[in-house]
Parts: C-alpha cells; structure tokens; sequence
C-alpha cells in the first residue's frame, strides 16, 4: 500500500479535530430551562433523559449534579431563590462516571421544548440588573471560578497477607498496613474579591484532622492578582498550608501542600470574557 498523500492526512486530521470539537460542544438539551422554578422542573428532566445523582449546598445557591445516559452528559444545576440559576455541562466524574466517557456523537440533537405553562421562567430572569452575582460577608464576588481536576493525597492501605516466619520456617496469615497516595477526580470552586477569596474544596481534599474551613469554604491568604496569574494560601491546618496557582492565560491551576497532597486541573470561569479570566 502506498503512502497517504500529505494533503489526504492533513484532511483527515483536520475531520477528526472537528468531530471531535463538535462533540465536545454538544448541548445539554437544557438550555431553555433556565429560570425555571426547581422543585416544578425536576419532572422535565427527568422527561428529557436525566436522572438525578447528587447534591450539594453553597452560602446562596445549591448545586444538583444530574445524567443522561443517552447522551452521556453530566450537567450542574445551579439553584437560586427556588430557580435554576444556569445549567452547565461537567465531567462524567462529578456523576460519579468513569473520567472516560465523552458526550455521545451519535445522539440526534432533538430541539428542547418546553410543555406550556408548567415550568413558567421568569421574564425578568437573566436580564441585567437582575441578578448583580453573589456576595461574601456584604463583598461583591469579582472572579468566581470552577475548576476539574485530578487530587492527591496521603492514605493508608489494610488488607491481609501471608507473610513468612524466620524463626518458624512456615508461611504466617496476618494482616498489614501500609501508606500509599490516593489520586481521584475532584472538581473544586474558587471566589477572588478585593484584597481576599476563598476556595471550595472537595470532601477527599479535606483530612480528618483541619482547622477551619465554612460549609465547605476555605478562607485565601496572601492572595496575589496580576493580569497573568493568581496566586494564595489557605490554611487546612496547623502543619499544612497549601498554595494555590493558577495561570490565568490558559486556565491551569494547582494545588499543593506536604507530601503528596495536591490537585492539579483547568477551571471555568463564571461568566462571559474574552479571554480565559
């Protein structure tokens, strides 16, 4: 066989990045019920092909996390005031899915239609003015970001094991202990105002012995803001004072405190900007 013509490769290569591009830009088939009344919309989803996974509470709004298996896709429901504040799609893990999975190509992008006067949205609702963002202790939130990623941390491993005895020439059962790193999915949420922030971090990012820390929030020391990069501490205990980076031309952030406890991912900002944030 001979070989592909470079012009052929360059086409082929140039199909797949779009393919994958537009899968990777699929719709939620939710976008219309924005604004909607929660507790009244929960039937539509469930019409449309999701099916509630989690949830989760903030100081202002609470966050359902909800999938389509037809269209493996995890979107987050933000909820404000009994609305939906914004419908984002997610990473399968915050469906507790495998990291894997990518939004099905194949899946016919049927137009979302909302049944009448059932999900009645508020016509108001979106419109500047509306809604000015949330607020921290009276403070206008100036960046508020969310970030998908992997973690680490210190763990212990316990299992059972045949082990060999010196002094007895036989093999022994018995049980060991031993530390290992334990890596995971996790997404995290970060807020920035003038002269402080905080960050939100998952459950497996916190250890059973911290100090501080408000519904899930961790207070940002030392924060630095430049036009290229943020950077801050927060205080997860004593010993442990991690550092937060992030670079705010491609969106890259890390996470790193002792040993092997860290996080490392790509965040999102909340809003609309020309570049990243």
């Amino acid at each position: 066989m001979g070989a592909i013509p470079a012009k052929a490769l360059f086409l082929a290569l140039v199909f797949t990045s779009c393919a994958s591009a537009a899968a990777q830009a699929q719709t939620t088939g939710l976008e219309d019920l924005v604004g909607a009344r929660g507790g009244q919309a929960e039937g539509e989803l469930q019409r449309r092909g999701y099916g509630f996974i989690r949830n989760e509470k903030s100081d202002d709004r609470s966050y359902t996390y909800w999938w389509s298996d037809e269209r493996r896709q995890c979107v987050t429901i933000a909820t404000m005031d009994g609305r939906y504040a914004s419908i984002q799609p997610t990473l399968p893990p915050d469906c507790r899915k495998p990291g894997n999975l990518r939004p099905n190509p194949n899946y016919a992008q049927r137009p979302a239609t909302r049944p009448g006067a059932d999900y009645p949205v508020d016509p108001g609702y979106g419109r500047p003015g509306y809604d000015d963002g949330p607020m921290v202790d009276g403070r206008n939130v100036e960046l508020g970001l969310v970030c998908f990623g992997d973690g680490s941390k210190d763990g212990v491993a316990s299992g059972t094991t045949w082990t060999w005895n010196r002094d007895r020439k036989r093999y022994e059962y018995g049980t060991y202990t031993a530390s290992k790193t334990e890596v995971f999915d996790a997404s995290l949420m970060i807020q920035t105002w003038a002269g402080g922030g905080r960050i939100r971090l998952p459950r497996a990012l916190v250890p059973p012995i911290h100090s501080g820390g408000q519904d899930g929030w961790w207070d940002l020391y030392d924060l630095f803001v430049s036009p290229d990069a943020i950077r801050a501490t927060y205080r997860l205990n004593g010993l442990n004072k991690p550092k937060v980076t992030i670079d705010r031309r491609s969106g890259r952030v890390t996470v790193q405190g002792l040993s092997d406890y860290g996080f490392r991912g790509t965040c999102d900002t909340i809003g609309h900007q020309q570049r990243k944030f």
